[in-house]
């Protein structure tokens, strides 16, 4: 039977465990990605593989994320881990190619502050914004039919619509990301569904920032 916090002593301890965890993960993940696209960029022959294979490898990464997506409450935190960890690699490995902008680190930066502002207020906030799920999804479905357009069209007042568009869509995300986080934790899971969760958690954060950093870093490039 699963036992849940019944002091605010405790409750306060389980959270900030999990949250703790789930930061962690997430800081691994995109050290991982970090750290593969530096050395990735720095070897010439492997660079020029990677970008020969940079499709194949988008399409592991997209079958990597619905795969957690779809199985997230079957998979052992140990598998769940182990694909979360394979999915920050490939991210670094394609990620490579976008060392050749100069605005990658202006961009990082203010993607990171950014999201931890963001992230502070999704914890703190008490007003409860599950009902914003929906808004959020159809949001993010309207801005893939943008930017699948905008490939055929090219329009650049799109393109910077769709940027702006994204940076504020990845905020909110984050904001609500983090507060549906912090309900979990709060409803007392522990152990094993709780390393699980924060590694579900973790890869829901990862993708808001990389997210918004790459919707940072096209702003960035219009200089």
């Amino acid at each position: 039977m699963q036992t849940y916090p019944t002091t605010r002593a405790s409750t306060v301890d389980l959270v900030r465990s999990f949250m703790a965890r789930t930061y962690s993960w997430m800081a691994a993940g995109l050290a991982l990605t970090a750290g593969v696209a530096y050395l990735t960029f720095q070897n010439a022959d492997l660079y020029a593989t990677v970008m020969s294979l940079r499709f194949p490898l988008m399409i592991a990464q997209l079958g990597i994320v619905f795969f957690l997506s779809m199985f997230a409450q079957r998979l052992n935190s140990t598998v769940a881990g182990m694909l979360f960890i394979a999915y920050a690699g490939l991210t670094g490995l394609t990620f490579s190619a976008l060392l050749n902008s100069p605005a990658v680190i202006p961009a990082f930066a203010t993607a990171a502050g950014t999201f931890a502002l963001t992230s502070a207020a999704g914890f703190l906030i008490k007003r409860d914004l599950s009902g914003m799920g929906r808004f959020f999804m159809f949001a993010l479905i309207g801005l893939l039919v943008a930017m699948l357009v905008n490939m055929f069209i090219g329009s650049g007042a799109l393109t910077l619509g769709i940027s702006v568009l994204g940076v504020l869509l990845f905020a909110g995300l984050t904001v609500y990301d983090t507060q549906m986080l912090r309900n979990l934790a709060l409803s007392g899971v522990q152990g094993e569904m709780a390393e699980r969760a924060a590694i579900n958690g973790a890869l829901a954060l990862y993708l808001d920032f990389i997210n918004m950093f790459l919707m940072l870093l096209n702003l960035f490039n219009r200089d």
